[in-house]
């Protein structure tokens, strides 16, 4: 008699990076903020992103001396709600998590806080402004451009095909160093202090403005050898940087190759997230996928 052995699925790794609720409110909630598929997330990426870029403006022209004399109250009264607004979807995020000092501690965590924590800082410490400059405090508030690269997409998709290729960036970089060490040391020997190239540091200074095509012209060869250096190093540095281009694009074709990976559907038995479009059951339980629609995740 065939013995017919039933599978039982194994404890599949827990989804999300900070852990997603199991059910209740903080699911809905943790639905609408971390899971962009939805129409809620995509409708409350699209309002974040526009305060976050309105916030932004409104932080420069309160840096320009005569808006900031005209229009001092409104754009303070702006940098408060912009404020309010930030925090309370910092302490809805800590709030729909199951691990809220993990989401705390991460990069984008950080960076939920440096964009709330300026404005309060300037009112809970009355001696601030005689501590450190009040550019600083702008400069935190700018901080909350990178909040953009958690809801576009093009962001993550750079960020992957960078570390996918940083060794191979790497290996570029170290090539591009052992140059600039050579022919900066070689102009030293060649020009000399009288035309001052008064050490090897300052050679390779001179090699790398001259091989990235930036070209200041602080420090120029006078003799026939040097300039000769200097239009190989010129030609070199065209080349030279076509290089990280192509390692770049070639590793956003092959990731476009792979198809879309970049979804948050959703197993409604383990919630493990991730699952491609085209699966039908889940990696990691085995449980069967509901199809798959343009605007859903997949949970249930």
């Amino acid at each position: 008699m065939r013995r017919i052995m039933q599978r039982t699925p194994s404890p599949s790794p827990e989804p999300g990076p900070y852990g997603k609720p199991l059910s209740g409110w903080r699911l809905r909630i943790y639905g609408v903020i971390f899971e962009s598929d939805t129409p809620a997330g995509r409708a409350f990426d699209v309002a974040l992103v526009c305060l976050i870029i309105a916030s932004v403006v409104v932080v420069v022209l309160d840096s320009m001396a005569s808006i900031h004399a005209n229009h001092r109250e409104l754009l303070t009264a702006l940098e408060w709600v912009f404020t309010v607004l930030f925090t309370v979807e910092y302490a809805a995020r800590l709030a729909c998590v199951r691990h809220p000092l993990k989401y705390a501690l991460s990069f984008y965590g950080i960076i939920d806080l440096l964009a709330v924590l300026p404005t309060y800082l300037a009112v809970l410490v009355p001696g601030l402004h005689a501590l450190i400059d009040v550019r600083v405090l702008r400069l935190l508030r700018i901080f909350r451009i990178l909040k953009l690269g958690a809801y576009v997409a093009e962001y993550s998709a750079l960020g992957r095909a960078l570390a996918a290729s940083r060794r191979k960036i790497l290996v570029f970089l170290s090539f591009v160093l052992m140059v600039v060490l050579v022919m900066g040391t070689l102009m030293y020997v060649v020009e000399g202090a009288e035309n001052g190239f008064t050490s090897i540091p300052l050679g390779i200074y001179w090699a790398i403005t001259t091989m990235t095509t930036v070209g200041f012209g602080d420090i120029t060869p006078h003799t026939s050898l040097g300039r000769l250096i200097a239009s190989v190093m010129m030609l070199l540095g065209w080349g030279t940087l076509a290089v990280p281009t192509g390692i770049v694009t070639a590793e956003f074709t092959a990731q476009k190759l792979q198809g879309p990976d970049g979804r948050t559907r959703t197993c409604p038995e383990c919630l493990s997230e991730g699952h491609s479009t085209a699966a039908h059951f889940c990696r990691d339980c085995g449980a069967p996928l509901p199809p798959w629609e343009q605007g859903t995740t997949g949970a249930p």
